[in-house]
């Protein structure tokens, strides 16, 4: 390391500073994009969209938001998290205030798909790959703190924003937000700092890690978890009206998931810290497939509260350990290169995920049919994923380094 000083910075006040700072901006960036939940509803009222188009916006914003990453992870790796902050900053509030002035949904797949989409891009991968070069010991945990402000900012922020539409209308409440959004991480980006390690030749390391198996496993799993993990953000409010839950509660239960999610998040990032991470993972991935069963229950709200407690605890703790498997096995120097490579995989289930169950809602009008897709997806994943073992992981550090 060229830093004189790396041991005494490592885990130090300074790193759990930096923990809160990514929180924040993970809170705001993440918390922002998943309130699409609360307005599908009545913007596809406004433009008499389908449920198949309206659901293509959050498709275009979530594929962005991942297919991005390799290229944020590695700005991030050579030029620092502030810079990168600060863009992602400027384009996420752009995009939120550009989609108020909308006068027909196909506008939305560039002012909110494209641009909230980059903007969170810009955002999560830069952070959480500079908590995890701050941290050795305590890494998951640190990581655990970071990616709970996606939960908090769900949990928080979906509410808000209902009733912020519920005043001032979709397009007031998407212009509040513009300014908040912008505003908070760029005060996040003042803060950032780049974690104490070296340059690095962040292409040929990248080069040398997509080539092992152990990453194109981690890739196929992640790639058919995620498909699942976005259909409930879009989805199950409207489900929940369609089964007599008024608006307000209905967004809550995207709430409930950002609760829940904090409590994976945090719980298993303490409990990885004492117990093996890879193991973690994979328990996380066959609960997520198991809580889709909770969505066909009959009942009202309770039994949607329920799922989405369920699923949010599971979604948590497979968003904590996926980065710190990563970190394990491939280690923390250019770690935002190797995030970002990960989570464009993301891009494919997003732009296809989402549509596909909308088309399936549009053609059967059941929404069962999206936790139908949804469940077999994250089963998919967690089997691709179950193979993979700590033996693997050490060959694949070898061949990596």
């Amino acid at each position: 390391m060229s830093n004189p000083d790396f041991e005494q910075l490592i885990d130090s006040p300074r790193a759990w500073l930096m923990a809160v700072v990514a929180f924040f901006a993970c809170f705001l960036a993440c918390g922002m994009q998943f309130t699409f939940g609360a307005f599908f509803k009545p913007m596809a009222e406004e433009f008499g969209a389908s449920h198949a188009s309206a659901a293509t916006i959050f498709g275009i914003t979530a594929s962005l938001g991942n297919l991005m990453g390799i290229v944020s992870g590695t700005l991030g790796d050579r030029f620092g998290p502030r810079r990168v902050l600060m863009a992602g900053a400027l384009i996420l509030g752009a995009g939120l205030f550009m989609t108020s002035h909308i006068h027909r949904i196909q506008t939305a797949y560039a002012t909110y798909g494209m641009c909230v989409g980059v903007g969170v891009s810009l955002t999560y991968v830069p952070v959480v790959a500079m908590v995890g070069g701050w941290f050795r010991e305590r890494r998951t945990t640190a990581l655990g703190i970071t990616v709970s402000g996606i939960g908090a900012g769900t949990l928080v922020l979906v509410p808000l924003a209902a009733l912020a539409i519920e005043h001032f209308g979709w397009r007031g409440a998407y212009r509040l937000a513009s300014v908040i959004a912008a505003g908070g991480i760029l005060t996040c980006a003042a803060l950032a700092q780049a974690p104490p390690v070296g340059p690095l030749r962040v292409a040929n390391r990248l080069r040398d890690v997509i080539r092992t198996r152990s990453f194109l496993t981690l890739y196929a799993s992640s790639t058919l978890s995620s498909m699942a993990i976005f259909i409930p953000f879009v989805y199950l409010p409207v489900f929940a009206q369609v089964r007599g839950v008024n608006e307000v509660r209905a967004a809550t239960l995207i709430g409930f998931i950002g609760a829940s999610s904090v409590v994976g998040r945090l719980g298993l990032g303490a409990l990885a810290d004492r117990f093996e991470v890879l193991q973690l993972y994979k328990i996380m991935m066959f609960i997520l497939a198991s809580s889709f069963a909770l969505w066909a229950l009959p009942g009202g709200f309770a039994s949607l509260a329920l799922f989405a407690i369920v699923m949010g605890v599971a979604y948590g703790g497979w968003v904590v350990t996926l980065p710190a498997v990563l970190a394990e096995i491939f280690g923390v120097e250019g770690l935002g290169a190797v995030l970002g490579a990960v989570y464009s995989g993301g891009a494919v289930s997003a732009i296809v995920g989402t549509p596909l169950a909308g088309y399936l809602v549009d053609k059967t009008g059941s929404y069962l049919w999206p936790a139908a897709m949804a469940g077999g997806m994250s089963l998919m994943g967690f089997l691709v994923a179950w193979p993979l073992t700590r033996d693997s992981e050490t060959a694949d550090e070898s061949a990596a380094a």
